[in-house]
């Protein structure tokens, strides 16, 4: 099984990244686990407008997110919604490219409100594309990084929801 990890993040280090990274850590072995942020495709990703002129390490990422099993979107929040080149990005699939594809979701944010307005976005989005959203969305704010790692209790929550998304698989 091929699970890939995506991050909206355009700097690092970053909390969205660590998440990610735990996630990603938290899969099984025997499993290839590929983890991208924005970051890694910047800044290209900005000034292509269709795939079929995407540069190589661009086309890559997409490639990779499109051929797994198992897709992990992570967001920092950004005016309530997720980054607007982590919606690019997915702007450059076909509308059946991640159909039937397993996800899980999570934001990083800074105030308790925007948690349920990122999620209806990453949702919707996912919806679009007909993906199976299976595990609960996560939302994790500063609190829940003690010493820049992911906190307990959000490990936890993030094992809890990618053994439901693994489990649909």
């Amino acid at each position: 099984m091929k699970i890939v990890a995506i991050t909206g993040n355009v700097s690092r280090p970053s909390k969205t990244r660590a998440l990610g990274e735990y996630a990603l850590s938290s899969v099984p072995p025997g499993h290839a686990r590929y983890l991208f942020d924005l970051v890694d495709v910047l800044p290209v990703l900005g000034t292509t407008l269709w795939r079929s002129e995407a540069p190589a390490g661009l086309a890559n990422v997409l490639d990779a997110i499109q051929s797994s099993d198992v897709l992990v979107v992570g967001t920092p929040v950004f005016k309530s919604s997720m980054t607007g080149l982590l919606k690019h990005l997915f702007d450059l699939f076909e509308m059946t490219a991640l159909q039937g594809k397993h996800v899980l979701i999570f934001a990083t944010g800074k105030a308790e409100a925007h948690g349920e307005h990122v999620e209806a976005h990453l949702r919707s989005l996912m919806g679009f594309f007909k993906a199976e959203i299976r595990g609960d969305f996560i939302y994790a704010m500063d609190g829940d990084f003690p010493d820049s790692a992911p906190s307990a209790e959000l490990r936890e929550r993030v094992d809890r929801q990618l053994a439901r998304t693994l489990g649909h698989v």
